[in-house]
């Protein structure tokens, strides 16, 4: 495979050494921006001609009356009352509920299986951290409202009803073996909502005769305990068919969640859907995760943002070769993404630091939730002891593409390799906490071999 020509030449790291060295140390064993196009401005209107002077009132004809100087000031308004919360208004449904089993019921397949238990279905909620209930989930909407709608829990797949659809939300480690359970069911069409890139292969393995859509969530969403989740911001789902037969499944799907107000986009190429996912999901979390910082103290640092750009430039590099464009999703404007990283860092760096801040509506981003999570010693209540990070689907898989389509990697490789380091080894943690010299270090292959 020939050399590829990046569309642009990457940024260079401080020291315009863009090249990392294997460090020393042993290693041990996924917005909301402006819309993706700006609407053409509108013409302006053209000035309106002069009126013509009025004729002079004749002498002998009684002069009008003189108008006041100023008029009464009009009495101040009333505060107008914040609007109440509406929440969720589901639409009255025309035909009969679908029974909807969603495997992985942490925050993504909470959230997901509340809005399609919401619009009125028979939804089974399968969580192996609790036992069978038909305890309600509570939604917080983004304005506040506060709501709970009935759905089923059970601790096994076995112990769920035969369903219309499959929904799989677990975390990447675990897909295959969550997979596995479902195949009792082998035609049922496959919904699959993982970060990263590679579900949608491991569920084309183990599901062949199932119709196959995969799923990209950009909503904000938070699980409060195993009852309450919240949604912290808009957002939306991009669906795509990967198989020909799961079209009418996508519309049906589009239907059921537009019946709650959920904004839903159809996308015809899976591939372009879910790489565009991850691009905007890179955006500081694996630097986050590492140096325990914050997506906007990561921007505001220049060296920090170079090793941001960088990492996304080898993205859009690994896409171009694989003929992948950006494209946008519901809250996501991707394509804007991509021509800004493009830009200058003088001039894309003060944007992108306006943004990055409020994209993920103050929650973490996953990676670094998950380090913390190891840290503290107390995983959230849908983790499974010992799982590893996702970062291997993540700036990983950028990695492994690299490599196939012959496209340097290095920031991705070593961001991933990072990753699992701080959330393995305390000692690493420790000394890459808040440190950016020690994470320029170990990206310009300068670091020592003790942290």
């Amino acid at each position: 495979m020939p050399t590829p020509k990046p569309t642009s030449e990457p940024p260079a790291l401080p020291e315009e050494q863009t090249t990392p060295r294997r460090r020393a140390a042993g290693r041990k064993t996924a917005t909301s921006s402006p819309d993706p196009e700006e609407a053409p401005e509108a013409p302006e209107a053209p000035e309106a001609p002069e009126a013509p002077e009025a004729p002079e009132a004749p002498e002998d004809r009684a002069a009008a009356p003189t108008a006041p100087t100023a008029a009464p000031e009009a009495p101040s308004a009333a505060p107008r009352p914040a609007a109440a919360p509406r929440g969720l208004r589901p639409s009255p449904r025309t035909g009969p509920p679908m029974k909807i089993l969603v495997v992985g019921a942490g925050a993504v397949g909470s959230f997901l299986g509340t809005l399609l238990a919401a619009a009125g279905n028979d939804v089974t909620l399968v969580r192996i951290f609790e036992l069978s209930s038909n305890e309600p989930m509570t939604l917080v909407s983004p304005d506040g409202a506060v709501q709970s709608f009935p759905l089923r829990r059970v601790s096994r797949t076995e112990k769920a009803p035969e369903p219309d659809l499959i929904l799989f939300a677990v975390k990447m480690p675990s897909l295959r073996e969550a997979i596995v359970p479902t195949l009792i069911w082998p035609t049922v069409p496959t919904l699959t909502v993982e970060n990263g890139i590679g579900a949608e292969g491991i569920a084309a393995e183990l599901r062949p005769q199932a119709p196959l859509i995969a799923g990209s969530l950009t909503a904000p969403i938070e699980l409060v305990s195993e009852n309450e989740v919240r949604w912290l911001g808009k957002g939306g789902l991009g669906l795509s068919a990967l198989t020909p037969d799961a079209w009418p499944s996508v519309r049906t799907l589009r239907r059921e969640f537009g019946r709650v107000g959920f904004r839903t986009a159809e996308l015809r190429d899976a591939s372009s859907m879910k790489w565009s996912k991850l691009l905007a999901n890179l955006i500081a979390n694996a630097t986050g995760a590492v140096l325990d910082m914050d997506a906007e103290e990561i921007y505001r640092d220049p060296r920090l943002f170079a090793i941001e750009r960088r990492q996304l430039c080898e993205t859009l590099d690994v896409m171009h070769q694989l003929g992948l464009k950006p494209v946008g999703l519901p809250g996501a404007a991707v394509p804007w993404l991509a021509r800004v990283v493009r830009l200058p860092a003088w001039l894309s760096r003060p944007i992108l630091a306006r943004i990055v801040g409020g994209a993920r509506a103050g929650k973490l981003p996953s990676l670094r939730l998950h380090v913390r999570a190891v840290e503290a010693g107390a995983p959230p209540v849908t983790a499974i002891a010992g799982e590893p990070t996702e970062v291997r689907w993540m700036n990983g898989a950028v990695a492994r593409f690299g490599v196939l389509t012959a496209v340097p990697t290095p920031v991705n490789n070593l961001l991933a390799e990072l990753v699992d380091d701080v959330a393995a080894d305390p000692e690493r943690r420790a000394a890459l906490r808040r440190n950016p010299d020690r994470l320029l270090a170990e990206l310009l292959g300068t670091a020592d071999s003790e942290p």
